[in-house]
């Protein structure tokens, strides 16, 4: 089976290598050996990589992501986790997709002033009464 050094793996990934060395110290990829000073990986790790991707992308935690893989390292995914985790986004996109249509009205709206328009004051009382949801984070050195 090909190698790949920690340098090639971030070059196929896209990721930086202090990103590779923190998804290994949380356990999400296992280095093979080392060639000299640098890690050695089996060429499969690219695939665990686009799994961790995609987790991300879809806006589950690095440790959300550790449990969706077994012992022996391969994917055990739980699908209501999924199913939750798209209704969560459906909710998100909902939210984001009414901010949009403010803001656009906002934009154009005839009012002599934006506190004066009916329908930017409904955006603001809603915006009082629901703090935004974190935004995901990167992990350190992640591009």
């Amino acid at each position: 089976m090909p190698e790949l050094d920690i340098g090639e793996v971030a070059r196929r990934s896209g990721l930086a290598v202090s990103a590779l060395r923190h998804y290994e110290h949380k356990g999400l990829i296992r280095a093979i050996g080392r060639r000299g000073m640098r890690r050695i990986f089996d060429a499969q790790v690219t695939e665990r990589l686009a799994l961790i991707a995609l987790g991300r992308a879809a806006g589950f935690s690095l440790d959300e992501i550790g449990r969706m893989f077994s012992a022996d390292g391969k994917p055990d995914i739980d699908r209501a986790q999924l199913a939750a985790k798209a209704d969560e986004l459906d909710r998100t996109i909902r939210r984001l997709g009414a901010l949009r249509d403010g803001l656009r009205h906002a934009a154009a709206c005839p009012a002599p002033s934006h506190m004066e328009c009916p329908t930017f004051r409904r955006i603001l009382r809603a915006a009082e009464a629901k703090p935004p949801a974190p935004a995901a984070t990167r992990p350190p050195g992640a591009r």
